[in-house]
């Protein structure tokens, strides 16, 4: 009896041991930037959504000029809603940092764990492109300029954003990002501090004043796990997707 009791005990803890991961993705990128962090996350029993943003990815499709940052917060606010998703990780990348501060807004009772994966710490009122790098404000301009619903990146990656071996892979899946993501005024109250564990990792090849400030606060909020990661490049999902399986599974 003790060991059937037992064995119904193990299975509980393993039950309660897994974990719902919603990804975000950056700018350019979509959900398959996440397919071997999110592989090996659901071979260990995990729960994993890693939504392509609207107008991105396999829903470059639906590029349009009415796509702004509330497009992009509601893609991620729906999907926890519809799914009925709850005590969820909510893991932001790059870009992702200001749709997920801005969903948390709405579902921040669903979400008991947060890692920031070299990502914008937006405060209220500002926008991406307050933030954004010299060629990325150009290339925004030169969108509002011509018209065009969509910034194009970069067309060659250097090794401080991903390594050598997936370079081709990443330039053949990036896309055009909604111009008007980068141009509207964040609302948020503070959700994201309000999460009970919330983690910052820091790639700090990667040149990137605002993450590094990012970084500097939540190093003085203990409320924050830090961590830097100097032999990493921007996308550690691609570059290391061992340690940052690893790493989001220990800090949900």
């Amino acid at each position: 009896m003790a060991t059937a009791t037992s064995g119904v005990i193990d299975a509980a803890r393993a039950q309660s041991a897994r974990k719902t991961f919603v990804f975000v993705s950056g700018a350019f990128c979509g959900g398959w930037i996440w397919r071997r962090v999110s592989d090996r996350l659901e071979q260990g029993g995990h729960k994993v959504f890693a939504p392509s943003l609207t107008g991105l990815a396999e829903r470059s499709h639906l590029l349009s000029k009415d796509v702004n940052l509330d497009t992009h917060i509601a893609d991620v606010v729906n999907l926890i809603k519809w799914e009925s998703l709850e005590n969820i990780c909510l893991v932001a990348w790059s870009y992702a940092g200001f749709v997920g501060s801005g969903a948390l807004e709405s579902i921040g009772d669903r979400v008991s764990s947060v890692v920031w994966l070299d990502a914008y710490i937006p405060a209220d009122g500002q926008r991406v492109a307050d933030y954004a790098a010299e060629p990325v404000r150009k290339g925004i301009q030169a969108a509002v300029d011509k018209g065009e619903a969509g910034v194009r990146g970069s067309a060659h990656y250097p090794s401080s954003v991903v390594a050598e071996r997936d370079r081709a892979f990443a330039e053949s899946k990036v896309t055009p990002h909604p111009v008007g993501t980068y141009l509207q005024q964040i609302k948020v109250s503070g959700a994201l501090q309000k999460v009970a564990k919330k983690t910052y990792i820091r790639l700090p090849r990667f040149p990137q004043p605002p993450f590094d400030k990012a970084l500097a606060d939540c190093k003085s909020d203990q409320s924050w796990a830090t961590f830097e990661w100097p032999d990493v490049g921007h996308m550690a999902m691609l570059d290391a997707p061992d340690r940052v399986s690893e790493s989001i599974l220990q800090a949900a």
